[in-house]
């Protein structure tokens, strides 16, 4: 039986993205990326808030002090939602004219992961990079030849990280072997190659169980992988494009997840909304925060 997907936030969003659970707030927080919008959305009292950075705002990680860093166009800020205060911390901007930041996870040291992608026709397709950023001084990059990096997500013991490439011609996910101590990538291997799916491997997450769940932009699905790279499920959607997942609630048995808006489209009304829903017996595992900030 497939599980009922409900629209919870029917808001159009132009790329709805970047969706992470606060378990100190208990709250979803997403981004609309082009529009420069951070949104805050409280399950307990339906509650919706936003916030304008005024430029794109690519993806969001929580601090132990409840803010919040962003990466922008001119690199890492952090925000202060309570206040609104808003502060420049770390380098760098993009590295290539025509870039933009997009995914971001968090690792369980508490590094902030980011990649970039090309986000105009006339910028370099294959120059995308992936950051790291400790809170200490300016994000460094981690390896670069991307074309759209997407799908960041570790394996529960923060062992194995997942990257991949959203790009179409690309439409791959890899893993590596994690040095938690260090941050380095090793061992690159083709984790799981989505041609034997429909959609592209927009944003990823991973279960207690240590599946990785893939967000099928352009496929009208979600897809659950197991460590050994086998499709277990897949959840049909009812829009086009879903971008990002995350597990949250009191229980993180709540899988949320953001879209992408699909003018003039009947078949999909709700298009760039934010939706909900439960797997029976599957929770996520907590999303961890930047100490220090």
């Amino acid at each position: 039986m497939k599980p009922t997907v409900d629209c919870i936030i029917d808001t159009k969003a132009k790329v709805g993205e970047g969706a992470i659970w606060s378990t100190r707030r208990q709250a979803l927080y997403w981004v609309d990326i082009p529009a420069g919008m951070l949104h805050r959305h409280i399950p307990e009292t339906s509650r919706n808030e936003e916030w304008s950075f005024g430029r794109p705002l690519g993806c969001v990680a929580e601090t132990s002090s409840g803010k919040l860093v962003g990466a922008l166009n001119d690199g890492f800020h952090l925000f202060d939602t309570d206040s609104g205060a808003e502060t420049r911390v770390a380098g760098p901007s993009p590295a290539k004219v025509g870039h933009r930041f997009n995914d971001g996870t968090v690792d369980p040291r508490g590094r902030f992961l980011a990649g970039t992608m090309f986000w105009s026709d006339d910028a370099p397709k294959d120059q995308g990079a992936l950051y790291s950023f400790d809170g200490k001084g300016d994000a460094r990059e981690i390896m670069g030849g991307f074309r759209t990096v997407n799908g960041l997500a570790f394996s529960p013991d923060g062992r194995i990280a997942y990257v991949s490439d959203s790009n179409p011609d690309i439409r791959t996910i890899w893993a590596y072997d994690y040095d938690l101590d260090d941050g380095h990538w090793h061992n690159k291997r083709v984790f799981f190659d989505t041609r034997e799916v429909p959609g592209r491997p927009d944003g990823g997450a991973i279960d207690a169980e240590g599946c990785y769940w893939m967000a099928g932009v352009s496929g009208w699905q979600l897809v659950r992988i197991t460590p050994d790279g086998k499709v277990d499920m897949q959840i049909p959607m009812p829009v086009e494009k879903p971008t990002r997942i995350a597990f949250g609630g009191t229980d993180l048995s709540t899988l949320f997840v953001t879209s992408i808006h699909v003018e003039h489209d009947d078949a999909q009304p709700q298009s760039g909304g934010v939706f909900a829903l439960n797997v029976s017996g599957i929770k996520g595992i907590p999303m961890p925060v930047m100490p220090g900030l």
